[in-house]
């Protein structure tokens, strides 16, 4: 047995195939089923924070040269536009370019380097 709770959906939608209703309670579960999907399937706007966040990863990618490899601190000391951020928010940032494919994590002695993916 699955303890797995019902979603909004799925409850409206087993009360509208399972109880007898109203053509205005039909009308309302209608709106309401409507009203959740275009909730769920709109598109998420970023905030400024993730905007600037781009533009701060891009300027890494142009400023990483073709096969040398990076720490973070040395991403920090080279990149003008990092200049002022911690090392765990540059961190962050590399970290998303990896998941996205343009940077390779390569660990040599315990020690985390990064290259652009060419």
């Amino acid at each position: 047995m699955t303890n797995k709770k019902m979603t909004k959906a799925q409850m409206f939608a087993q009360i509208k195939a399972n109880y007898p209703l109203t053509d205005e309670e039909v009308a309302f579960i209608d709106h309401e089923l409507d009203l959740l999907a275009r909730k769920n399937a709109g598109e998420k706007r970023q905030t400024p924070t993730q905007i600037a966040n781009e533009g701060i990863k891009d300027a890494i990618l142009d400023g990483m040269e073709d096969n040398r490899l990076y720490t973070i601190t040395e991403i920090i000391k080279e990149i003008p536009e990092c200049a002022d951020m911690t090392n765990q928010r540059v961190s962050a940032l590399v970290r998303q370019l990896k998941d996205e494919g343009k940077v390779e994590r390569i660990e040599e002695k315990r020690k985390a380097y990064f290259r652009k993916v060419a």
